[in-house]
């Protein structure tokens, strides 16, 4: 077996360019022996390597005089017999911290790569290489490494971050309640620093939430938190009316408020070196010595050029007698950060920028609207959506709504050959019966010769090429407006947390850190790099360099384009694989309902129907098989329409194979022959997999590739740190608590206890407290102590006595219903007020099967998507890895290691999607009795949702 953990960490992000295709073939597989990094993408001019802390790209762009000078160089280092240290050769180093030195020396045995030990042979502690880029490579078994690279790097490596990558789990660490901390911190005169926050450019929903984090956390830390009003105009502008320092009760409600109130505008002046003069001399004049900036790339640009001219802009205004020499001495330095507030979701590594969600969530629901007029009448819609140079939001909005067509810049349709081509499609689709046309163009999609593409001429085409009654919809600012999800509203506030422990551990050396998230983590990159990266896109687009443009977005975009494109295809092309590799795979829903299902079914059967495979679906479980053969030929246009409905089209239930008779449920897939199978559910989904594959032994029908895509709102499944269905039961969930919080405000001095569900999983209550800043949350993992309780109601008490029946005032308190056998909801709710002596009453409140959600939501339905596909693919892959054990007389050997990597658990952890086999998953992290994994790994947040509300844990203190 594989080890769990990776074999090298350090450096977060590296970018290589190679200049010929034999350096670029080197290049993959030297990473791939010598650091023992996976290929998790790959294509003709690209390819990512990655274990779940380290992420190398490498980018093919064919230049033969470039590749003479890295011949060259490695010529020059090759040949040095005079024993010069290579450390002093070259300008720069990249170094990673291993767990085995040796490991790693063994590769470069078989790469037949010169190598330098330091200090000895024997007992080396790092370990040097040249690698096929001329670059000089090191491991060491010290415990951390140190990259010695330059800010700004040559052409042929590009750092796309230096600092250590931090983990959401890690967060809380830098947030431990003292016992100097009150449920409500007070004003310190010994700062540590005095740190401001704008939002800039365009607004976005989340931006309010972000704000909200640095304020409290700033104040949590002992610094003093200021805002600056209407962005980088109102730093220009200065003054106590666009300079305001913020205290704890400033931001209350902030989290369930779109758009940003504290401003934003355009700022022409700020431009130009007199403008910035005029914020370096403001932010002086209020003792400010760190900025954080929300905004897209052109504000955060802005703000590093802000932080580099800083020492040149405080000397002038020293010299000009504005400020006084010990002003000129104690403000000497400006720490910047950024944090990415932009709807489209065009800022390079990052998978998602603060807003872009919630946008997408109002794209695909003017789109489910507008999809029920259009089947009543048959028509074609033309949906304008918002993304000048990057078609993030058209893409993925395409897969949410199974839309016909997309235009999206960064992959241009033919010149005089898109009208045809768009038409051949959706002539296609409706010649299989569809009754609905939806085409979704991004505002700046053009053709290959940079030529805007206008909805109007889509609509001019539909209506004379195909005689369809087309309407255009152009969505605009409804885009940008109301509250975030509640994705959005926990990305702003951990990265808010981020940002502040970066710029107070940031030194004079340090570049400007953006907070972006990957995967499931929040790390830091160099805001400049990627900026610069951001920038190069819309560059490649204008030099018509398409390839490129692609290739610079990150690889989950190229994946879901890749993904849009293989089911837009499903049944209407000529499969892509030939008759021989097609295969029968069977697809069922186990357990409770969840958003995401029908999603993943849709997507696992077009996507089969595009290579050629049969999909089938088994109705209603495991026990609609056993009892009913209930197995049927999915179809094309029977699903249509399952990408965004919520709940389960083709039913389910808990019953195991073994509740519901497994032996015949062996004879069905015998019968039909079933090539693979992907189960998609919560834990009985789990149990109902490790069940399959121990019985391999008796039932040879189940000796095919098996693979679980996790679905349940209490993302309880070991394996994966993200379960389908969590985010729409998340979302319906901080709708409903928005709604009783806005009732408790309006009544004043109310609290609402809201029973919230997930079993033995606290998850759910955890992720809404931080969602809406509820004052608790009880969860089972930590259970409800006497302690815990009475303090919260002297912090309850506390926090009304303040407020004296202002707005605002109402409050929340989360209960996952199994935290305690005693006290449900109510019973809470009545010692609340019994012990709240009158300065509060506390009522109940059940969401109940609410919590489930309607249609699923757009988080939902892409991950649904790239996950079932990926199932799907897992599938092909893994038919020879067991085909012995299937065909062979033989006693099947139950504990082969190839034969149990055949049977996995699909899910995301960390920054990584992983395939963990069901029987190391089971027998090794799992609690099986309490349907919970070991590892909590969303527990540390608890800690984070606590400190931004003024709660006390008792055994904090």
């Amino acid at each position: 077996m594989e080890k769990n953990f990776p074999l090298v960490n350090g450096t977060t992000f590296c970018t290589f360019y190679s200049y010929s295709r034999k350096s670029y073939v080197k290049t993959i597989e030297f990473y791939n022996k010598f650091l023992k990094l996976k290929i998790s993408s790959d294509s003709i001019y690209y390819c990512t390597l990655s274990n779940p802390d380290v992420t190398l790209k490498v980018i093919l762009e064919e230049n033969g005089q470039k590749q003479q000078q890295i011949d060259k160089q490695i010529e020059k280092l090759e040949s040095n017999v005079s024993g010069q240290d290579w450390r002093t050769m070259v300008a720069r180093s990249l170094v990673f911290s291993t767990d085995d030195i040796h490991e790693n020396e063994k590769a470069l045995v078989s790469l037949k790569a010169k190598y330098r030990h330091y200090p000895t042979e024997l007992v080396p502690l790092i370990i040097y290489t040249i690698d096929p880029l001329g670059n000089l490579v090191a491991v060491t078994s010290t415990k951390n490494s140190v990259s010695a690279i330059r800010i700004l790097p040559p052409d042929s490596i590009h750092i796309v971050k230096q600092a250590k990558i931090t983990s959401i789990n890690n967060l809380s660490s830098r947030m431990i309640t003292s016992d100097t901390y009150p449920s409500l911190p007070k004003y310190v005169f010994n700062h540590k620093k005095s740190i401001a926050v704008m939002t800039s450019g365009g607004d976005a929903p989340g931006m309010n939430a972000n704000v909200r984090s640095i304020v409290r956390s700033a104040i949590f830390k002992h610094c003093r938190a200021f805002v600056i009003m209407e962005g980088f105009a109102g730093l220009v502008k200065g003054g106590p009316d666009y300079i305001k320092e913020f205290f704890w009760e400033d931001v209350r409600g902030w989290l369930a408020e779109g758009g940003t109130n504290i401003g934003t505008a355009r700022c022409k002046e700020f431009q130009e070196r007199a403008g910035r003069l005029l914020g370096a001399l403001h932010l002086i004049e209020f003792g400010i010595d760190a900025l954080i900036v929300c905004g897209g790339d052109g504000s955060l640009t802005g703000a590093d050029i802000f932080r580099s001219e800083w020492p040149s802009l405080v000397q002038e205004l020293y010299q000009n007698e504005k400020i006084t020499k010990a002003q000129l001495d104690k403000y000497q330095y400006l720490n910047v950060c950024g944090t990415v507030g932009s709807i489209d979701n065009d800022m390079s590594s990052t998978d998602a920028t603060i807003g872009a969600y919630s946008s997408l969530d109002r794209i695909c629901t003017a789109v489910d609207y507008v999809e029920a007029t259009a089947l009543s009448h048959s028509r074609a819609f033309v949906i304008e959506v918002m993304g000048r140079n990057c078609g993030w939001l058209a893409l993925l909005a395409g897969i949410c709504t199974t839309a016909d067509y997309i235009f999206i810049p960064e992959n241009p349709e033919p010149h005089k050959e898109w009208k045809d081509k768009m038409c051949d499609i959706i002539k296609k689709h409706r010649s299989k019966g569809k009754r609905t046309t939806i085409i979704i163009v991004a505002e700046g999609a053009i053709d290959t010769e940079l030529n805007s593409i206008k909805a109007s001429e889509i609509h001019r085409a539909l209506c004379d090429k195909l005689d369809l009654d087309t309407r255009i919809t152009t969505l605009g600012h409804l885009q940008r407006g109301g509250k975030a999800v509640a994705y959005d509203r926990i990305l702003a506030t951990l990265q808010g947390v981020e940002a502040v422990n970066a710029v107070l551990e940031s030194t004079p050396d340090t570049p400007s850190p953006l907070i972006a998230i990957s995967e499931n983590k929040i790390i830091r990159r160099s805001l400049v790099d990627s900026v610069v990266l951001t920038k190069s896109v819309a560059e490649a687009i204008k030099n018509k360099d398409f390839k490129k443009a692609m290739s610079l977005r990150d690889c989950e975009f190229i994946e879901h384009f890749n993904n849009f494109m293989a089911i837009n295809r499903a049944d209407h092309h000529e499969p892509r694989l030939p008759p021989s590799k097609r295969l029968k795979i069977a697809i069922v829903n186990i357990g409770a309902p969840a958003g995401g299902m029908n999603a993943a079914v849709f997507s696992m059967a077009t996507f089969c129907m595009s290579q050629g495979h049969k999909p089938y679906g088994i109705y209603n479980g495991f026990t609609g098989l056993a009892r009913h053969e209930s197995v049927r030929a999915l179809k094309w246009l029977d699903i249509l329409g399952w990408e965004s409905r919520g709940g389960s089209e083709m039913g389910t239930n808990r019953a195991t194979p073994i509740d519901a008779d497994i032996g015949m449920v062996a004879y069905y897939f015998q019968k039909y022959s079933f090539d693979g199978l992907i189960l998609i559910g919560g834990f009985e989904a789990f149990t109902s997999l490790h069940q399959l594959e121990r019985a391999r032994d008796s039932y040879p029908a189940f000796r095919i590739p098996m693979v679980l895509v996790p679905a349940t709102l209490s993302n309880n499944v070991p394996g994966t740190e993200y379960s389908l269905g969590a985010d729409t039961s998340l979302n319906s969930l901080v709708q409903y608590c928005d709604v009783i919080k806005q009732s408790a405000s309006s009544t004043r001095d109310r609290v609402f206890v809201v029973d919230v569900q997930g079993g033995n999983s606290g998850y759910l209550a955890t992720s809404a407290a931080l969602s809406t800043g509820a004052q608790a949350s009880y969860v089972p993992e930590e259970g409800m102590s006497l302690a815990q309780i009475s303090s919260d109601i002297n912090t309850l008490k506390q926090s009304f006595q303040k407020a004296q029946g202002t707005s605002r005032s109402g409050k929340l308190i989360l209960k996952t219903t199994n935290a305690s056998e005693a006290l449900n909801a109510k019973k809470l709710a009545d010692i609340l007020t019994v012990e709240a002596e009158g300065k509060f009453d506390a009522k109940s409140a059940l969401p109940g099967h609410v919590q489930q959600g309607g249609n699923s939501s757009p988080i939902d339905r892409t991950r649904a998507t790239r996950l079932a596909i990926k199932a799907t693919v897992f599938i092909e892959n893994n038919q020879q890895k067991i085909k012995s054990g299937r065909d062979s007389n033989e006693e099947f050997e139950l504990d082969n290691e190839d034969y149990m990597e055949t049977a996995c658990v699909l899910g995301i952890m960390g920054s990584q999607v992983v395939f963990t086999p069901i029987h190391q998953a089971f027998e090794y992290e799992t609690e099986v009795e309490r349907r919970m994994p070991k590892r909590i790994h969303w527990s540390e947040i608890r800690a984070i949702a606590d400190h931004l509300v003024g709660r006390k844990r008792v055994d904090d203190l």
